[in-house]
């Protein structure tokens, strides 16, 4: 590995400090509505299924 090349958790850390808190947040909410659709999703197919 060449010394000059950065770490890969040097690599994290800045990726980390230019997505900020805002990222963080965001890709939080984007997972949480992921979620929620697919439990939704998967509920309306079970009712679907058992007509």
């Amino acid at each position: 590995m060449n010394s000059t090349e950065p770490s890969k958790k040097e690599k994290l850390n800045s990726w980390l400090k230019k997505v900020g808190i805002g990222g963080l947040i965001f890709f939080t909410v984007k997972g949480l509505l992921w979620l929620v659709v697919l439990y939704f999703g998967a509920d309306s197919l079970e009712s679907c299924m058992n007509k």
